[in-house]
């Protein structure tokens, strides 16, 4: 199996620069263990992880304005972390978490590539019990709906790891579940706004949702 084929690149956020090392395009595939198989992750599936989604850049530029404080926050579903990195570089308390087992080798490189301090990682399955990953203020994530079974996992790994007082910002694409999630979200106790596009990215077609308790 030929090697990865890797790209670099360095994404602007007004004076700040993110570094990131990616996967040069969604041909690339390495898992000779069959660790990422037995995961339920193909060889179509693996390189996604890899790519820097329209969605992530919308949810980083919107989180480089956001008040945080000394708040403790999650960003679920992470793949090349960007918005985790961003509030990083910012001495932001954040947590990524993502399934893919190439996650956290990835995210450790973009660490060292930004010359910046450890970001925590857990490899999580929204199916199982996480316990160990506590609560948190405030929970971000992009481009997490890709099926209807993906609705209630994610409202419930959510609601196990909110903060009784707590916020959810989700960046969708337009796949066509927001509703469905707003609802479930609802029965959580949160409240539903829609938050207006960062000024570099008002040609994305999705929604920024923010769900609040």
């Amino acid at each position: 199996m030929p090697p990865l084929r890797l790209k670099y690149q360095t994404i602007e956020f007004g004076k700040t620069d993110i570094h990131l090392c990616s996967l040069r395009d969604r041909q690339q595939f390495d898992d000779p263990e069959g660790i990422a198989e037995k995961l339920g992750i193909n060889s179509t599936l693996w390189p996604i992880f890899g790519q820097i989604w329209p969605s992530s850049l919308v949810l980083a530029h919107f989180m480089n304005d956001y008040q945080l404080g000394n708040k403790r926050v999650l960003e679920i579903g992470c793949g090349m972390a960007l918005p985790s990195l961003l509030l990083r570089q910012k001495e932001v308390n954040i947590t990524a978490t993502d399934y893919h087992p190439e996650v956290g080798r990835f995210l450790d490189r973009n660490i060292a590539l930004n010359a910046d301090k450890a970001i925590d990682f857990m490899r999580v399955d929204w199916a199982k019990d996480n316990t160990l990953l506590g609560l948190f203020d405030v929970i971000i994530g992009s481009d997490l709906l890709y099926e209807d079974e993906h609705i209630d996992l994610l409202a419930n790994f959510i609601a196990a790891h909110a903060s009784p007082v707590s916020e959810v910002i989700l960046v969708d694409p337009g796949r066509g579940r927001k509703t469905k999630l707003s609802t479930r979200m609802t029965q959580f106790g949160y409240d539903l706004s829609y938050q207006a596009l960062p000024e570099y990215e008002q040609h994305f077609k999705g929604h920024i949702l923010k769900f609040k308790r």
